[in-house]
């Protein structure tokens, strides 16, 4: 078998250009550590894509908690992307329950019940885009806990926010609504208007209220990382992609139900601008 971390830096490389790209502003020793921490969040949100049905999708989260609690039945050795995190959990003392958490936040994505609160959304950016970073931040400091889980909270909901945004055909075309139906509700939107991708005046409005409140979220983590330890820089660099994706999408030409291919060498350039500016400046 390749070398599992090799595999995982290909993983990611071909499944997550933000956090690849990112990645490589981290030192080189932590670089495959991140990796698989990253092919491990890519592999999970892809579940429902790979398994299809959620009984089956189900089983793969399953089989993801017990590979953490080392209860898992069959070989871990024949997946790659498992080798190598558990390795890193060990490594970097990596909290076991935000592992734990992630999977079980991406239960969701596996059925098409609407995403019923902001408060809703908004843990499952926590337990997700934010324990990423957090989780990153950690092996950028050799398995101590930096101290920047109020920082990561927020960039990582804003993270979420606006690439569930830009995930919208996708999600629409499956009938999976992560618009909050209380947002929905307040703009008197429909929910079969999203589902048909017609972008009435009712959807953009409620599209702007979750542009809003990536924003918002977006200010508060700019506001934190002035005292936040450069080293973890990287962890958070993703983020400064997000206010770049919000102007594009607040443009009189934005089609929201359009899939829009990013630029790589305008996500490079962003992200090179911020590592050596600095976050402050550039989220």
């Amino acid at each position: 078998m390749p070398d599992a971390f090799t595999y995982c830096e290909q993983h990611v490389r071909e499944g997550d250009k933000d956090r690849y790209l990112a990645a490589l502003f981290a030192p080189a020793k932590y670089r495959r550590a991140l990796y698989a921490l990253y092919a491990f969040n890519l592999d999970v949100a892809r579940v429902r894509e790979a398994a299809r049905e959620p009984m089956a999708g189900e089983v793969r989260l399953r089989w993801w908690t017990e590979m953490l609690t080392g209860t898992a039945r069959g070989e871990v050795t024949g997946n790659p992307v498992a080798v190598a995190l558990r390795e890193v959990v060990v490594r970097y003392r990596l909290p076991p329950q935000m592992l734990a958490d992630l999977i079980d936040a991406r239960r969701f994505d596996l059925y098409d019940a609407p995403m019923a609160t902001f408060d809703a959304l908004e843990l499952y950016g926590v337990k997700t885009s934010s324990a990423v970073m957090d989780l990153a931040a950690r092996i950028l400091s050799d398995g101590r806990d930096p101290g920047i889980s109020h920082i990561s909270r927020h960039a990582g909901i804003a993270y979420s926010i606006a690439g569930l945004l830009r995930a919208l055909p996708i999600h629409a075309a499956r009938r999976q609504l992560y618009i909050p139906l209380e947002v929905m509700q307040r703009h008197r939107a429909q929910t079969e208007d999203v589902f048909a991708g017609n972008a009435t005046v009712e959807v953009r409005a409620a599209l702007a209220e979750m542009r809003l409140r990536a924003r918002h979220h977006l200010a508060a983590a700019r506001g934190l990382v002035k005292n936040m330890p450069s080293a973890v820089t990287p962890a958070l660099l993703p983020a400064v992609l997000i206010r770049p994706e919000l102007q594009r999408m607040e443009r009189r030409s934005y089609r929201p139900f359009r899939l829009h291919e990013r630029s790589q060498w305008r996500r490079q350039w962003t992200l090179w601008r911020a590592a050596r500016a600095g976050l402050a400046r550039k989220l």
